[in-house]
């Protein structure tokens, strides 16, 4: 090789150099930035997520503790006393409900439960299911509670099966056995009723009289 070939090779491996250090001049900035960001997000979330574990944990820890008093009516103030959010809130909330009921005190349950369901920031179904909860509660008129059950057994909404149950023994309680046997063969029928459900309709069902269908044999 002579010395102008050497000479050339030599200029363009620093013209090489001197580009590459160009390059990493002006783009080099942002290259720490992105590490710097995608290291700060994986700590943010992890920060989060132990944080989030931790609420989590002191909800399950203070619900327990409430659950272990013995006196219904201290287990209702526990229980409304949790400065809890979310869904965690809401359990509380319904052990709440159910534990004034517990100690007689009915009209306080269904403050709790109302209140609940109308409570926009809760999870929809834990709403669904306090204005079920609250349409449970005893009543002596009948009508209100039908009303109050109907547009929970809307199919399609999440406990509409259940609701259609306590229309049909609303509906024996008032006398009213025809509209209740309909109702309960509906629920037999629903693919989507449970066993126990079915099995809890199936009994009624006979109690009141009505033939079941024959098992099918192969």
């Amino acid at each position: 090789m002579s010395n102008s070939d050497s000479f050339i090779d030599e200029v363009t491996e620093e013209v090489k150099r001197d580009k590459l250090y160009g390059q990493m001049r002006k783009y080099g900035p942002i290259a720490v930035a992105l590490v710097l960001a995608l290291v700060g997000g994986a700590a943010w979330t992890e920060y989060r997520s132990a944080k989030e574990q931790a609420r989590a944990e002191a909800a399950g820890d203070a619900i327990y503790a409430a659950l272990d008093e013995a006196d219904a009516a201290t287990r209702a103030s526990a229980f409304a006393d949790m400065p809890l959010e979310g869904g965690a809130n809401a359990v509380a909330a319904l052990m709440a409900a159910s534990s004034q009921v517990e100690a007689g005190e009915i009209d306080a349950a269904a403050d709790i439960l109302n209140g609940l369901a109308a409570d926009d920031t809760a999870p929809q179904m834990y709403r669904d299911l306090a204005a079920l909860k609250a349409a449970m509660l005893p009543n002596d008129d009948t009508a209100a509670k039908i009303a109050a059950l109907e547009p929970l057994a809307r199919p399609g909404q999440p406990y509409y099966l259940l609701a259609m149950e306590q229309i049909a023994y609303a509906q024996l309680g008032n006398g009213e056995t025809e509209a209740a046997l309909t109702v309960l063969r509906q629920i037999e029928e629903d693919a989507a009723a449970s066993r126990g459900l079915r099995e809890r309709v199936q009994n009624l069902m006979i109690a009141l009289g009505e033939p079941m269908p024959e098992p099918v044999t192969q």
